[in-house]
Parts: structure tokens; C-alpha cells; sequence
């Protein structure tokens, strides 16, 4: 969409903004970033979020209003219909579907990652661990023979797992190494999409300060298992 202005508006280590950021790094898009505190919130992000949540992206075009685009899935949908590029779902419409299932298994997965990270107990940590090393076993019985999920191009369903995967490349090998045991797809398709260039920059070069960090702040069991 030829003169129309690209925001993200963004907070550093939210996985939901990095679904967004990797779709634009993608399709090749300029954009703006813009990062909110979120333990603090500026007015003039409250009156754009309807939900107080990121990412937001803002569309300035020159002879109308501008435009907000909220919740992650309706910015990734709306860039990659509107975009110039390869589209990242599939031209045929069963494994399109199934695609934009495996998206929404995507949500699951990133659930149970984030409880598990941020556990401050033992027990929620192993029962979180469980979790989701049960829906990894269910991608490794489904992945195809990458390196990504659909194979060889890269989808919609791999810019979900992305951010999810880069948690566990910030541990240290004796916590995260046994939770991919066996899967040797998983292994392989996490593996290829942190070497991607889209994957990489949608983040700072001081994420894993910040998630650190993080973890401190949540007084997190696994605060000193980060590299």
C-alpha cells in the first residue's frame, strides 16, 4: 500500500508484537516502532488500545484518517492480504485451514511456555513443563519434513512459534535441552527458524537482558537459568 505510514506500537519482549514484527520483516515493509511501558501506560496509548494491550499498529494515510489495527492475528492477517511478497499461508484452501488451526494451537502452546518461564514454584513449573512438552509431541507427530512447518516456505504458523521457541534458546542447556528430547523435528524446525533473518530482528539486540530482567521482577524459579 504504496504512501500510507507503518506504526508498531510495541512493548520489547511481548511475543504477540513479534508475530507482527516478523510478518513486516517478511514482507519487506518499513515501519516505525514505538515501545510502551506497559506496568505504566501513556494516555494516548490508552485511548488507542481498546484492550490496553500490544501490539498496535497504525496505518497513517495521507487524504483520510488514520487508522489502529488491534490483537495480533488481525495485524499479521490484514499486512499479509495487503502486502506485496509471497503470501505465508497456503494458496489451497484445506491447508489453509489447517494452517490457521495450528495458529490458534499456537496461543496453547505460547500459554503454557509463559506459566512454565514465569513459575515462582516447583510444582506449577513441572506442571506447566508437562504441558507443554505434550503439545510439542503433538507438532512432532504433524510436522512435515521442514525445515519449517509447512515444509519448505515459510508460514503464518511459523511466525507464531517463533517467539515461543526463543524463550527456551535463553536457557541454559541443562533446563531446556530435556524439555526437546526426542522431538527431532521440533528440534530441527526451532533450530532453522532462529537462523531466520525476520526471526532475529524482531527483537532488540538486549532482549535476553530484558527477559532476564523479567524474570527477576517475577521472582521467577528459573530467573538464573537465563545464558
Amino acid at each position: 500500500m504504496p504512501n500510507v505510514k507503518l506504526t508498531l506500537i510495541s512493548h520489547p519482549l511481548c511475543p504477540f508484537v513479534q508475530r507482527a514484527a516478523i510478518v513486516l520483516l517478511e514482507k519487506n515493509v518499513p515501519f516505525e516502532r514505538i515501545d510502551v511501558d506497559l506496568a505504566n501506560k501513556p494516555d494516548w496509548f490508552m485511548a488507542l488500545s481498546p484492550t490496553g494491550k500490544v501490539p498496535l499498529l497504525k496505518l497513517e494515510q495521507p487524504d483520510s484518517a488514520d487508522v489502529i489495527l488491534f490483537e495480533s492475528s488481525a495485524i499479521c492477517e490484514y499486512l499479509n492480504e495487503t502486502q506485496d511478497g509471497v503470501s505465508l499461508y497456503s494458496s489451497d484452501a484445506l491447508s489453509r485451514a489447517q494452517q490457521r488451526a495450528w495458529v490458534e494451537f499456537g496461543v496453547a502452546v505460547l500459554s503454557d511456555a509463559w506459566q512454565f518461564l514465569n513459575a515462582k514454584g516447583s510444582a506449577v513449573a513441572d506442571d506447566k513443563k508437562a504441558a507443554f512438552r505434550e503439545k510439542l509431541q503433538r507438532l512432532e507427530n504433524n510436522l512435515e519434513q521442514g525445515p519449517y512447518f509447512s515444509g519448505a516456505a515459510f508460514s503464518m504458523v511459523d511466525a507464531v512459534f517463533a517467539p515461543v521457541f526463543r524463550y527456551f534458546s535463553l536457557l541454559i542447556p541443562i533446563v531446556s535441552q530435556p524439555i526437546f528430547d526426542n522431538l527431532p523435528r521440533v528440534s530441527a524446525w526451532r533450530d532453522s527458524l532462529e537462523q531466520r533473518p525476520s526471526v532475529i530482528s524482531a527483537v532488540s539486540e538486549d532482549y535476553a537482558d530484558r527477559f532476564r530482567q523479567r524474570l527477576i521482577q517475577q521472582q521467577a524459579i528459573l530467573s538464573n537459568s537465563i545464558l
